[in-house]
């Protein structure tokens, strides 16, 4: 049986891939690293409980004593690497815990799978995203070529993690990929990005805050496709190698917040539309305009299609908020960031 490392496994993204992961390789026992702290919860694993192919280890990436005793006892066969701090807002108040976890965690896992693997060819996939690219004109796509632009903190320090991650493969011979993927959404997600936040305050009868005129443009990735995008790249990528994941569906942050109370309106009817709530606020400092992803490398190389549009991606989305809050608003603000 092969032992595989994920770290950041309760976060919004790795919860999604753990039961994934688990279920189509039953022959895989995952060891699923994570501090815990306000962006992983054990709650998003309840369908992990009773698993055999699974175990779960709280602590700290970047605790090296922890994670070398964790390759040590396992012997993993392979790494795949969530865990991170990923919000913007949270990095400009406090960069530093963003360097600390997403750089120096980073460097922690690579530099126990250099010393335990001594060469061996085990895949390592770090997960990043395509903040690392900077901000888009009006037209265009990042590409894997797209020079790096990081414009905030978080970003800066998840492009500083590639780096490593690029540099290990080419230097130490590490069986490294990466993968950069656009704006994740989908059940389980935590309550301070985007689409939980006007789902709540729609719920909840607050504003429903937009930064500046509301016009930044994301591109939308269902976080199940995401999945199947890893699991390709884990298994079949090139070594050495970068992937953009996307899902080819660009819109405003506006329209975003159209389309959830569209859904909101049929879903819970009421006698004013919950675009009503809608309120502009000032915007955030180093807020990139334009993010959209050329996934092309990854469908050709690997075959890899997104299965959801956005419109039907947003349904199954808020329909899964709606059940998790018995339609109301049980969705909690965030406490105090950490490493995870």
């Amino acid at each position: 049986m092969k032992s595989i490392l994920i770290t950041g496994g309760a976060g919004f993204i790795g919860s999604n891939f753990v039961p994934y992961f688990a279920a189509k390789y039953p022959d895989y026992f995952l060891v699923n690293l994570d501090l815990l702290t306000y962006a992983g919860d054990l709650a998003n694993l309840r369908e992990m409980a009773g698993v055999k192919n699974y175990a779960f280890v709280k602590g700290d990436i970047g605790d090296a004593a922890l994670v070398s005793a964790l390759f040590a006892r396992y012997d993993f066969d392979g790494v795949i690497h969530f865990a991170a701090e990923s919000h913007v807002d949270n990095s400009i108040a406090n960069p530093r815990a963003f360097v600390e976890t997403n750089v120096l965690g980073a460097f922690t896992l690579l530099d126990a799978a250099r010393a335990h693997w001594r060469g061996e060819k085990r895949r390592f996939h770090h997960i990043s995203t395509d903040e690392v690219y900077g901000s888009l004109g009006a037209t265009g796509l990042f590409t894997e070529a797209t020079p790096y632009a990081p414009n905030s903190p978080y970003s800066a320090s998840k492009a500083a993690s590639d780096m490593l991650a690029r540099a290990f493969h080419h230097t130490y011979g590490i069986d490294a990929t990466i993968s950069n993927c656009s704006n994740n959404y989908g059940p389980k997600q935590h309550a301070e990005k985007l689409i939980p936040t006007i789902i709540r305050k729609a719920l909840s009868g607050e504003n429903i805050p937009l930064y500046g005129d509301g016009k930044n443009v994301r591109d939308w990735l269902y976080v199940l496709d995401h999945c199947r995008a890893i699991d390709l790249i884990f298994h079949r990528g090139a070594a050495g190698e970068t992937y953009n994941i996307g899902g080819k569906n660009e819109r405003t942050n506006l329209e975003i917040v159209a389309a959830i109370c569209a859904v909101l309106d049929e879903r819970r009817p009421r006698a004013v539309s919950y675009k009503e709530q809608i309120t502009f606020v000032a915007d955030r400092p180093g807020h990139d305009r334009r993010y959209a992803i050329d996934a092309t490398k990854l469908a050709t190389r690997l075959g890899w299609q997104a299965q959801e549009s956005f419109d039907t991606g947003i349904v199954k989305t808020v329909e899964w908020y709606l059940a998790a809050s018995g339609g109301e608003c049980s969705i909690q603000l965030p406490r105090p960031s950490g490493r995870g």
